[in-house]
Formats: structure tokens, C-alpha cells, sequence
């Protein structure tokens, strides 16, 4: 009754089966680099309002997260500058709180690509930044 279609589609796109396409894995990796990223960046901003030992640690281990999943590129990183200096306790909870939101968002996508690595460390900073917010909060109660 029917006969089949023997001509390319008109709906085909012109010139696009050479047009590169990531896999999803491909994907989820970018991803997450940016939200590890984005994670170190205010890592970093902490670092220089509130240095630490904590925050280095985590900081480096971001790093290392960050160039695995770029193929061994490290990530451009702003110099920590104006270390101890003052900022209000509204302005660093909010960090902390950013921090917090960001760990989360790398959570959600280290466990859908399974990155058992990346999503433990993406746990233990939303503990950390969870337990500085709780802490600031006591503190200007008090």
C-alpha cells in the first residue's frame, strides 16, 4: 500500500552528521567541573575574608576534583588576596550558605554520573559549610 521513502528528508539538516556530539557522561563531567568550580571560587573568597587549614585542605582537594575531570587541566584560580580581612557576619554567612546551595548542586550531579570521589567530597563541604552557618548564627545570638 505504502512505499518506502527513498530520498533523504527534507527535515534533515544539511551538513550535520559530522557535527561533533558529547555523550551524556561527557556532559555530566563539564557539569560538575563548573559547579566544583564555582564551589572553589567562594572556597577561595572564604579563604581570604577567614583564612584556615580547613578551607586550604579543601580548597586543594577541589583543585584535584576539578583537573581530573578536565583531563588534568587545573583551574584558573584568583590569587587569595586581603587574607583576615574584615567583612561583616551577614556577608560570610551568606557565603558559607552559597557554598552550601553550590556542594549540593555538585552532589546531585556527582551521584547521577556516580563519581563516588566527587560526591563525597561535595558531602563533607555542605557539612562544612552547614556547620560554619549554624556556628555564626550561635555566635551573633549570643
Amino acid at each position: 500500500m505504502y512505499e518506502p521513502i527513498r530520498t533523504k528528508s527534507v527535515h534533515t539538516m544539511a551538513g550535520t552528521a559530522d557535527f561533533p556530539h558529547r555523550s551524556r557522561e561527557e556532559e555530566l563531567d563539564i557539569q560538575l567541573a563548573g559547579h566544583l568550580a564555582a564551589l572553589l571560587a567562594v572556597t577561595d573568597e572564604l579563604r581570604g575574608i577567614e583564612p584556615s587549614a580547613e578551607l586550604n585542605v579543601a580548597a586543594e582537594r577541589l583543585t584535584g576534583q576539578i583537573a581530573r575531570l578536565r583531563g588534568g587541566r587545573p583551574p584558573v584560580r584568583a590569587s587569595v588576596t586581603g587574607a583576615g580581612t574584615t567583612a561583616e557576619s551577614a556577608q560570610v554567612t551568606a557565603l558559607h550558605e552559597r557554598a552550601h546551595a553550590l556542594a549540593g548542586r555538585a552532589l546531585v550531579v556527582a551521584a547521577s554520573r556516580a563519581d563516588t570521589a566527587a560526591a563525597i567530597l561535595a558531602a563533607e563541604r555542605m557539612d562544612a559549610h552547614t556547620a560554619a552557618t549554624e556556628a555564626r548564627r550561635t555566635l551573633t545570638t549570643h
